[in-house]
């Protein structure tokens, strides 16, 4: 009886805690300021004293979470940052993400490690592509989405334009939580849409800390500023009228969102945005296997892989696994199955990632991330549990569009080059590909953008001291074949069959039309389509 007791007092605080959770992403197009966010957000929360911007202008320091040399050079992200910290009783993992299209596939495995995201638009641009690709992503993977409007403190679009640009472009009907009082640029402050009450803002020197929040009676600024108070009134009557009111369950189904409006450089809105996530984001809920069968939230540990990143600690040169916990209570030191292999896993080195500063965990939940290190062994996808066998569906790879055959500049690095592309292949940074024509001394990487071929040539010299030549192959399109496909593409132009790293043959193409071309010359031989790199 008593160790009955105690199972169920695991469980409950398993429930407990995963209750506790919200793991969310930020996507947005690039340069909509999603790392500014990132980092106004982990301000806010209090676990820096001064927040980033990206291009670190006036002397104001880089952001936290884009540690790589290139992302502060280029002013972009490249790797994925993942952020926990407590605020408002919650428990907060953040994962920022790549926001250049060139590295969808990285963004599109971070969306299967969150219960909820955040879209990020830009007050002057609205939607925008790499935007409407990853709102797909998350539709199709169920995501509840928030929206925040940024920028709003720069000259941009009217309000009702947005909302309605938003409804009508991918169908998610808007539900303004706060309204902008003044139009874009001539940012007032922030009107509570469900209680009608308002917020002036103080912007600090250089947005490196909180923006002063002063609550204003409406009859005050009603009488500073009546040409504003009126058209947001205005505003606000005709929102009500339409029925724009917040519905949890159609939040939750993914067929409304939240909209907030701010201006994260400025770190204005960017509390009450921390405040939504906390009472609207829903927390980790059950997760369904490769089978399809949901595994509860309080069964032993399992958790899904997806990402692997190495690099981050110069001194060790180690590699990091991500983990994000489905299931149970995970506790550092207990050994693991890896699904893929049936081999233990032992998670001695646990840790918690904030940038590239780590701190050591001890215990973690469903909803949180764990990154381990020293996992050579894993690859992004893998499932890890403990006592009750699971396999959760694998992270599916993207179609490569561009091609390069990569050689080691250097003769006399070869062990080096052949270690250093090894590892990006395992960490999924890019696709690595092989031929009898070329050998394994010229390896093929595919890409979904051309910016990932900077990242990997880099990383070879700056990490493996193995700088590359990347030499152009004239391919653009991919597909999944055999070997019937290889045997029927042997004497075929502008194309040819490739075999991946997992043994998956692939033939590519000059172009779509040489694919059709060839498609109806070998009907019966299977040319089966990747998951597209521009999400449809």
């Amino acid at each position: 009886m008593v160790q009955v007791g105690s199972a169920e007092r695991v469980a409950g605080d398993v429930l407990a805690e995963a209750g506790r959770r919200r793991s969310f992403a930020v996507i947005s197009h690039p340069d909509a300021g999603k790392s500014t966010l990132t980092e106004a957000l982990a301000l806010h929360a209090e676990v820096i004293d001064s927040a980033g911007a990206v291009h670190g202008k006036s002397g104001r320091k880089g952001v936290t979470s884009d540690w790589m040399e290139m992302e502060r050079q280029r002013g972009i992200s490249v790797s994925s940052a993942v952020l926990q910290f407590e605020y408002g009783g919650a428990v907060i993992n953040l994962l920022d993400t790549p926001g250049h299209g060139d590295f969808s596939e990285d963004t599109y495995r971070v969306l299967a490690a969150v219960d909820a995201a955040v879209m990020l638009l830009d007050a002057a641009k609205g939607l925008e592509p790499q935007t409407l690709k990853l709102f797909d992503v998350c539709r199709s993977r169920k995501i509840p989405v928030l929206t925040f409007v940024n920028k709003w403190d720069r000259p941009g679009r009217e309000a009702l334009e947005l909302l309605d640009e938003v409804e009508q472009t991918i169908g998610l009907r808007p539900m303004p939580v706060t309204w902008p009082l003044g139009v874009a640029g001539e940012l007032r402050g922030l009107i509570e849409v469900a209680t009608g009450e308002f917020t002036r803002f103080t912007r600090a020197a250089g947005g490196a800390t909180r923006a002063a929040a002063e609550a204003v009676p409406a009859e005050v600024i009603a009488a500073e500023e009546p040409q504003f108070w009126s058209t947001a009134q205005d505003e606000l009557a005709l929102l009500e009228e339409i029925g724009a009111q917040f519905d949890e369950k159609d939040f939750l189904a993914g067929t409304a969102t939240p909209v907030l409006f701010g201006a994260a450089l400025s770190n204005i809105g960017v509390a009450r945005l921390l405040d939504a996530l906390v009472e609207l984001a829903p927390s980790p809920s059950e997760r369904e296997d490769a089978e399809g069968r949901p595994r509860a939230l309080d069964a032993p540990l399992a958790g899904l892989v997806f990402k692997v990143q190495a690099g981050m600690d110069k001194a060790h040169r180690d590699r990091m696994a991500f983990l994000r916990i489905h299931s149970g209570r995970f506790e550092r030191g207990m050994v693991l199955t890896h699904a893929a292999t049936g081999k233990p896993f032992a998670t001695k080195y646990a840790q918690s990632v904030f940038g590239n500063q780590r701190t050591t965990v001890e215990e973690a939940f469903p909803g949180d991330i764990v990154g381990l290190v020293n996992a050579n062994a894993l690859r992004p996808g893998d499932t890890l549990y403990a006592a009750e066998p699971v396999h959760y569906p694998a992270i599916p790879s993207f179609a490569p569009e561009h091609f390069s055959v990569a050689r080691c500049a250097d003769a006399g690095k070869s062990k080096q080059f052949r270690r250093g592309i090894e590892q990006l292949d395992g960490e999924g940074v890019i696709q690595v590909l092989r031929s009898d024509r070329r050998g394994d001394q010229a390896p093929v990487l595919a890409a979904v953008g051309p910016l990932q071929f900077d990242v990997v040539a880099a990383r070879m010299e700056s990490e493996f001291s193995a700088p590359i030549t990347l030499e152009h192959l004239p391919y653009q399109v991919a597909r999944v074949t055999d070997e019937e496909g290889e045997v029927a593409l042997a004497r075929q132009s502008e194309c040819e069959v490739l075999v991946r790293s997992d043994g998956v043959r692939l033939a590519v193409f000059s172009n779509k039309w040489r694919m059709d071309v060839v498609i109806r010359k070998f009907p019966d031989v299977r040319f089966e389509p990747l998951l597209a790199g521009t999400v449809d």
